[in-house]
């Protein structure tokens, strides 16, 4: 059925889509005579509406069973086809229902054209061809919104999205070396995912295979740089659960067992020359290397047996006591003792009396191998020879004083003129006293010089190696014990037998106890420690390497000094000739700046084995 709404009149047409049958002769008539003459407004109005409705010269007349609607019922959707012949037939049939929106046959004839765009809309899917895809369903929605195949290409651009936010992700991981961690953030899950969603991606299976190579260099690099077998070793089993490819991995595998034997090959005969050139150390090193790269046992007892021998051979003993020839002098240096290797707690234990804060947390410290310690404090006549040889000034020859006792009013004062020749209440000092008034710095500087002339390491005792001598195997307060020492002249600290010489005694030492002596006693004087050192707890207090803490939080537990670069305050260990019962115990420590002098403070020197 059509219809045709002229400006003052409505023609009624009862024909089929195909055909319009001419029922009034003498109205065609009249038309074509019309057609012959200048256009009218109704005319115009009458093709505009016939674009609508009908086409063709074809009308029918019938006003008594047709009720035309004047404006369309509904509006026509804005929606087009891509292809030409589709999009016209699709805008003639929207149009039309919009004036008829009930007529079956246009009804009928848009479901045919949304079948065809559906099979259209399949196609494009199976040709991945998304954007075609959308525009088809775009129509589909406008003109029959229950169609499924809209929620199939919205399904279809939703999981397009996933997957290029996912390759996105998985490259970037890539980039970043996030290779198969941190879980559901790494390339190799991220690539797998996407191959999930889309098995045919050439992007994804190109991503997988990065990153398996990725892997396989890492798991290389790792023995090669970092010796790492065992975990490159598990890398290339995470290689294997990302991508099979046997082949790469097998090459990846003879490739690391060849420098692996290499490897080891080298480092058993640098063990050797190492052994053969008395560097003791660094062929124990070497051989415990060679053990955990599991190096052919044989071999490495061998390698075990040749160092045992060589230091017994060229090595001390424990106790031993030696010197090293001073080259300059054509005189022996420092008598010195070495220590064994072992191991002791550092520091005191929360309940020891007297303790400070800075004297903890107590921590094992484990000492490898043995060290020498002189047996006494570097003596004055052994300084003497040092500045004679080398013309040095020390800190307080520069600034003109240092720190002494009055013996008039009891008090530690600085004064003017007191420099190392001087003993602690500023008078000339005997050679075989323990020379005081003595910086870090003037240490520092008479260590090098030893070390020069006798051509071996010597230096200062780090704190941890200073408290394992003092304490020379006992973890009590001090290294004798408990309490006061069990007997007289056993160590120069405060005791209430004590006498100045100017009759003044101590108002807090140990209780009757006497060591003989008001200020340093000449080294040697008193009793040996276990280790066969003397003055360790007490004489003058003694000059470390290393820096100060305020705690042992951190500090190393093999032993060695604690230094920091650039630090002005050292640690000073070990009991003095006016040391207190609290501050004469094993872990007592204080500290000063490397410039200071005291009329309390000395040192000994270390050397390595």
């Amino acid at each position: 059925m059509r219809y045709l709404l002229l400006a003052t009149s409505v023609v009624f047409v009862f024909t089929p889509w195909a055909a319009f049958a001419q029922e009034d002769t003498e109205t065609t008539e009249g038309a074509e005579a019309e057609a012959q003459t200048e256009e009218t407004e109704e005319q115009r109005q009458v093709r505009r509406l016939g674009d609508v409705v009908g086409s063709g010269d074809e009308f029918d007349i019938d006003f008594d069973n047709l009720n035309v609607p004047e404006q369309p019922v509904e509006d026509v959707p804005e929606v087009s086809l891509p292809d030409p012949e589709q999009d016209e037939q699709l805008q003639t049939l929207l149009r039309r229902r919009a004036f008829e929106p009930n007529d079956q046959d246009t009804l009928d004839a848009l479901s045919d054209l949304i079948d065809e765009i559906e099979a259209d809309i399949e196609e494009a899917l199976a040709g991945e061809d998304l954007a075609l895809a959308q525009q088809l369903a775009g129509v589909v929605a406008e003109v029959e919104p229950d169609r499924e195949i809209i929620a199939e290409v919205e399904a279809a651009v939703e999981q397009e999205s996933m997957i290029g936010q996912t390759l996105e992700q998985a490259t970037a991981a890539l980039e970043a070396g996030r290779l198969t961690q941190p879980a559901g953030d790494n390339a190799a899950e991220l690539f797998a995912r996407v191959l999930e969603l889309d098995p045919g991606n050439e992007t994804a299976q190109t991503g997988l295979e990065e990153t398996h190579q990725a892997i396989v260099d890492s798991a290389i690099s790792m023995a090669r740089d970092d010796l790492d077998f065992e975990g490159a070793e598990a890398r290339l089993v995470e290689a294997e659960g990302v991508l099979e490819s046997p082949e790469a991995i097998a090459e990846a595998r003879d490739s690391i067992v060849e420098f692996r034997t290499g490897y080891t090959e080298d480092l058993h005969q640098e063990a050797l020359t190492h052994i053969d050139e008395g560097r003791y150390d660094e062929a124990d090193e070497s051989i415990t290397e060679l053990v955990a790269l599991g190096h052919d046992r044989d071999r490495v007892e061998s390698l075990q047996a040749s160092l045992a021998d060589a230091r017994l051979y060229g090595s001390f003993e424990p106790g031993q006591v030696f010197d090293d020839q001073i080259e300059a002098l054509g005189e022996p240096g420092p008598e010195m003792v070495v220590i064994p290797a072992g191991s002791f707690m550092m520091g005191s234990p929360e309940d020891e009396e007297d303790r400070m804060s800075n004297e903890g947390p107590q921590h094992r410290v484990t000492f490898d191998r043995g060290f020498a310690l002189s047996r006494t404090e570097i003596t004055v006549g052994q300084f003497a020879e040092f500045v004679e040889a080398t013309g040095y000034r020390t800190d307080a020859e520069v600034s003109g004083s240092s720190r002494i006792y009055n013996l008039e009013t009891g008090r530690m004062d600085a004064r003017d003129d007191v420099n190392w020749q001087l003993d602690y209440a500023g008078e000339t000092a005997d050679e075989d006293l323990p020379v005081i008034h003595v910086s870090w710095r003037d240490v520092s500087a008479y260590i090098d010089w030893l070390s020069e002339e006798t051509g071996r390491n010597y230096r200062l005792p780090s704190e941890a190696e200073f408290e394992y001598a003092l304490r020379a195997g006992s973890q009590t307060p001090y290294w004798w014990g408990e309490g006061p020492p069990p007997e007289d002249d056993m160590e120069n600290v405060t005791g209430d037998g004590d006498t100045s010489p100017t009759g003044a005694r101590w108002n807090v030492a140990f209780r009757r106890y006497s060591d003989g002596h008001w200020g340093p006693a000449p080294v040697g004087s008193l009793v040996r420690n276990p280790f066969e050192l003397n003055d360790m707890g007490g004489n003058v207090m003694e000059w470390v390497e290393d820096c100060w803490h305020d705690s042992f939080v951190r500090a190393p537990a093999d032993g060695s000094a604690w230094v920091n670069p650039g630090c002005n305050r050292r640690v000073i260990k070990g009991g003095s000739w006016s040391s207190t019962p609290a501050m004469a115990r094993s872990a007592f420590r204080i500290s000063s700046t490397t410039e200071s002098t005291d009329m309390r403070v000395g040192f000994r020197v270390a050397r390595d084995l």
